[in-house]
């Protein structure tokens, strides 16, 4: 049965500090809480008044409970007002050597049976917890920011720490209302190892001047459905905590991915930290200031659609569920459309499912039913490619296939009329093979929706070295005609989104593979820690571990980078037909579920 604890202590009364302090007094416990100094001290208090009086304004916690919640907390700056309590939570910065001094120091002060417990964020707690004569006592409780809002802690055991101590600390954690995840000791645990390859993928990729940092962080908001892009979020962490983490993964895993970008150590260099010094990725109005302010960096707006050829006629290849999506988007925009399908069958199919989304668009307020019939009045089925050769645009959206690609590609040269201009709905293929099959690779360039697309606001406009620049403003203009937020990147394997998201799915199979954690306890970190709106294994049975399996193999073959090879596993199940939701079966059973 698991100890019922009653006192525990707090090191360390900063931002995390405070924040856990106050969670252990939400639930009853008493808390010593402890400062290096009085002014550190000073600070501590006014970080926990400050967040309790966040509470009471939003009614979440009442003026009483905010007075019973301080009467519960002790200060003070002394390690040895914490010789009596039952577990210590030490939460000082991020530096080895401090933390090995603390937890030495807790050693000879508090009861052999007191458990010793660290926050940090990617430190080895095997290392900190040989500092002291009770490694079998020394726990990691990783708290996310903030403590009082997040409700994940990850619970790290080391190769020692005794059974007994994870099952009375993930007590705890259930008892504090929090959700845990119990993980071994490796650098950044689930959510920071996932989560920081992923932010310094995206330095690299600004660091290239593959995209700009405006259009990264819309790509993964709008792409993923994150809360934040990776450049604002690591304006937010503090670019020098963010540098650490990292380097701690690389010195682990030697993962050449996982080393600190270099943009990021210059950036930490010139003291450009983020939030907290005003500037980092962004500008801020001051010191500690959310609000950004314009610097050299910042976009003019509608220049990108500037010179755009006119284009009033739009032609659609396919007729799958994303041709479909385009069909509809352009035809509510005010574009004629004619799409292309294979059969006359296919064309009755993919008219059924346009009309099903319109008159749900109608039930939902978001369409009248006169803007409906218009809409649908824009649209023309065929079984042609020849009735594309007046449009202005022609959009291809087939199977994700190269040399069926590259087929269309040629016919659509020799159908299309001089100017029109060429698109590729294509998610990873190159799209200069794609121009390299026709006679006019500068009308030629790529426009990656998202699906569903009629609900996501997405569109990567895609450019070659051969695209022209009037066919791509000609993209940014058709893609903010149909209220789409257009993101300008360079035809690299993934472009920004799946260049950045499919790595990461990556190395989450990678971790399941190696039994480290579940695959249930990976999806509650990357939700409830990161604030993701699914964690990746439920994203990859949603995606299809077929198509995931495809980008993955197609990101390996252009970058050649090891880490980035599709993990054995992945590629186990789908050569077992576990593709997903789709088969039933994936990194979950379906079956059962109707």
């Amino acid at each position: 049965m698991a100890r019922e604890f009653s006192r525990v202590g707090v090191v360390g009364l900063g931002t995390m500090g405070a924040g856990i302090a106050e969670v252990f007094a939400r639930s009853g416990l008493e808390v010593v809480a402890v400062e290096q100094d009085d002014e550190a001290l000073r600070r501590g208090r006014a970080h926990l008044g400050n967040s309790t009086a966040r509470a009471v304004q939003r009614g979440k916690l009442s003026a009483a409970e905010e007075r019973a919640l301080f009467g519960r907390i002790s200060f003070g700056t002394d390690l040895a007002e914490l010789k009596d309590v039952e577990l210590v939570v030490e939460a000082v910065p991020e530096r080895l050597e401090l933390k090995r001094e603390v937890f030495a120091r807790l050693d000879t002060l508090c009861p052999p049976e007191t458990i010793l417990a660290s926050n940090t964020s990617s430190l080895s707690i095997t290392q900190i917890s040989v500092a002291t004569r009770r490694p079998g006592k020394v726990v990691g409780m990783h708290f996310f920011n903030p403590a009082p809002v997040m409700k994940l802690v990850e619970v790290v055991r080391s190769v020692v720490t005794e059974p007994e101590v994870v099952d009375d600390v993930e007590a705890l954690v259930q008892r504090l209302g929090k959700s845990d995840v119990t993980v071994g000791d490796k650098a950044g645990f689930i959510a920071n190892f996932l989560l920081f390859g992923y932010l310094n993928q995206a330095v690299a990729m600004f660091e290239q001047r593959f995209a700009n940092r405006e259009d990264i962080d819309a790509a993964m908001k709008l792409g993923c459905g994150l809360p934040m892009g990776p450049l604002r979020l690591l304006d937010l962490i503090g670019l020098d905590t963010a540098y650490e983490i990292i380097e701690t993964m690389y010195r682990q895993t030697r993962d050449h991915r996982h080393a600190p970008a270099p943009f990021l150590k210059q950036m930490v260099t010139a003291g450009l930290l983020g939030r907290k010094t005003g500037r980092g990725f962004y500008s801020y109005r001051e010191a500690g200031s959310p609000e950004l302010v314009p610097d050299p960096q910042t976009p003019t707006n509608g220049s990108r659609a500037e010179g755009a050829r006119p284009v009033r006629t739009v032609g659609v290849v396919g007729a799958g569920t994303m041709a479909a999506g385009i069909v509809e988007v352009l035809a509510r925009a005010g574009y004629e459309v004619t799409f292309v399908a294979r059969s006359p069958d296919k064309v009755a199919k993919a008219e059924a499912v346009i009309d099903r989304s319109m008159e749900k668009a109608v039930q939902r307020g978001k369409v009248t039913e006169a803007d409906r019939d218009a809409a649908r009045a824009r649209i023309t089925g065929s079984i042609s490619l020849d009735d594309l050769s007046t449009h202005d645009l022609v959009i291809e959206a087939i199977a994700e296939e190269l040399a069926v690609k590259q087929a269309l590609f040629a016919n659509l040269d020799e159908i299309c009329k001089p100017g029109a201009v060429l698109a590729s709905t294509t998610s990873s293929l190159p799209v200069i093979d794609l121009a390299a099959a026709t006679h006019r690779p500068g009308d030629v360039l790529g426009l990656h929706f998202f699906n569903p697309v009629p609900q996501m606001q997405l569109v990567e406009v895609v450019r070659t070295v051969h695209t022209a620049a009037d066919v791509l403003a000609t993209g940014h203009a058709v893609s903010t005609a149909l209220g789409k937020r257009a993101v300008d990147c360079a035809d690299r394997a993934g472009f920004v989104v799946n260049a950045l998201l499919f790595p990461y799915l990556n190395d989450a199979v990678k971790m399941l593979e190696g039994n480290y954690s579940t695959a249930d306890d990976i999806d509650t970190a990357m939700r409830l820690g990161c604030g993701y709106p699914m964690g990746p294994f439920e994203l990859l049975d949603v995606v299809g571990l077929d198509v995931s399996l495809a980008i993955e193999t197609t990101l390996f073959r252009e970058f050649r980078e090891p880490g980035l090879a599709p993990a054995p596993l992945l590629e186990h199940l789908v050569t077992a037909g576990h593709l997903g939701r789709k088969a039933d079966r994936g990194f979950r059973d379906y079956r059962t579920v109707r």
